[in-house]
């Protein structure tokens, strides 16, 4: 449930504000719905809702929201599964809501392609906040054929692959390798550090931002899935290796 906190005061509707992302918002619960909803309204989001998976692939298509807030414990299709399924065509922001506190839960969801989680019970402004940091970072909602305008970062060449921020994508021997957005953040950073070692608290700054709250591990969770997509053995990593105790390192040739 949400806390109590939903009685405090909302935002004046006369303030102007810079947020205009559309936010679809996947929770059964009608009276939760309902809150984050007019909250978020308030803090100048476009907001959709849904109450079930089938319903919120269907309004993927339709809004082409900026961020899913989605809940886990859905009737049918589960959360992990509307997540792997939007996946597959968007590039866009996900946060899980969750009344399970296991921590397997939780890296079950970030490893699938989830940005951050919520614990039920949470106030409003908590979500909100977590809204903010998510969203502060650019990307172009929409299937993943239309997705990103170019940015300001340039493409990283490497002898075994090139990362290309302009359509967030890495190419490897002329074919793309299907990254997670947080996925290719990631891959990004230690590139741009290639030779040297960046610890979890570095990584963690840099992609999820000074405000997460979340396990310090969802690090190596995704360093995890990254290796098994661009290693051409994730059992023996070669390109991004494993300094015990310290970080992660990428060894990689740069072609400048």
């Amino acid at each position: 449930m949400v806390q109590s906190e939903y009685t405090i005061p909302l935002p004046t509707q006369g303030v102007r504000f810079m947020q205009q992302a559309t936010i679809l918002i996947v929770e059964d619960e009608v009276p939760i719905q309902n809150v984050l909803s007019s909250y978020l309204r308030a803090e100048g989001y476009r907001v959709y809702t849904a109450k079930d998976g089938a319903s919120a692939l269907s309004q993927m298509w339709a809004v082409r929201p900026d961020l899913v807030i989605l809940d886990i414990m859905l009737p049918g299709m589960d959360g992990f599964e509307v997540c792997r399924r939007i996946q597959q065509d968007f590039d866009v922001y996900i946060l899980f809501l969750t009344a399970r506190s296991e921590e397997v839960d939780k890296l079950i969801g970030l490893s699938i392609g989830a940005d951050d989680y919520l614990t039920k019970p949470f106030s409003p402004r908590e979500l909100t906040a977590r809204v903010k940091t998510i969203l502060r970072r650019s990307r172009t909602p929409g299937p993943r054929v239309h997705t990103h305008q170019p940015i300001e970062r340039p493409a990283l060449r490497f002898e075994q692959f090139t990362i290309d921020p302009g359509c967030y994508t890495v190419w490897r021997d002329g074919e793309a390798i299907i990254l997670t957005p947080r996925e290719f953040d990631l891959l990004y950073v230690l590139a741009e550090y290639a030779g040297r070692v960046c610890n979890r608290d570095q990584l963690l700054e840099r992609i999820w931002g000074s405000n997460f709250a979340g396990i310090d591990r969802v690090v190596d969770v995704h360093i995890k899935q990254l290796r098994r997509k661009i290693e051409v053995d994730p059992s023996n990593p070669q390109i991004i290796q494993t300094l015990r105790g310290v970080g992660y390192r990428l060894v990689a040739t740069r072609i400048e």
